[in-house]
């Protein structure tokens, strides 16, 4: 190879590499470690914080919220600080399943998660469809699940067919908030945007395997 054709080579290849997305996929992977580590740390948290910490999450999100909406980015230690504190209030799920049908059902669902979070992305990433479309469905069907969330908090939960239902719309809705995210981050970020898009994949990533988790433990209970 010649120096104008390895000249050439390293333009094209400077061209096709999407430096800020794969930024993001670098924050996200090491976001998700962090709420691992959350998870591990939930195990000696007392039950009494789990609400509180809840409330927290919600707090910050709403906080993010409002600083995207003034023109302001959030920074990573405001993220990790979310991912950390969202492990924590996932562990009495975790520790629930792990109950219904051992490690395995955990394991399976958290794999489950990896391989759909994955394929969507490489699919949303190199495919030439534009998944915008999608924004005001995903907008009404995350309303209806948190419907559906509220009701549940204040009867019990759901279970049987409709539980088996809600879970399966569940990984339906944020399959299609992956391709809708991916979609809009492909072509591009501002190095101050990454946080936050770390942010909305991870929120993708981790109800994609609550829902998934929720699903497998239904099923495996019918058995």
């Amino acid at each position: 190879m010649n120096l104008e054709q390895q000249q050439s080579y390293t333009d094209e290849h400077q061209s096709t590499y999407n430096a800020p997305f794969h930024k993001l996929l670098r924050m996200l992977t090491l976001s998700i470690l962090v709420s691992f580590i959350g998870s591990v740390v939930g195990m000696f948290v007392p039950p009494a914080l789990f609400i509180p910490l809840v409330i927290v999450e919600l707090i910050m999100l709403v906080a993010a919220f409002f600083i995207r909406r003034k023109g302001k980015g959030i920074g990573y230690g405001f993220v990790f600080t979310f991912c950390l504190i969202s492990g924590i209030t996932v562990f009495p799920s975790i520790a629930h399943y792990t109950s219904i049908g051992g490690p395995t059902l955990v394991t399976t669902a958290f794999l489950l998660t990896a391989i759909i979070f994955g394929g969507l992305t490489a699919y949303a990433y190199y495919s030439k469809r534009d998944f915008s479309f999608l924004g005001g469905f995903l907008t009404v069907a995350v309303l209806v699940l948190i419907g559906f969330s509220l009701i549940g908090l204040f009867t019990g939960g759901f279970g049987g067919t409709l539980g088996l239902f809600i879970a399966a719309f569940g990984v339906l809705v944020f399959s299609g908030f992956i391709l809708y995210d991916i979609s809009q981050y492909k072509h591009g970020l501002a190095d101050e945007d990454i946080p936050l898009a770390v942010l909305n994949l991870y929120l993708n990533f981790i109800n994609l395997f609550l829902y998934l988790l929720r699903l497998l433990g239904i099923l495996s209970s019918d058995d």
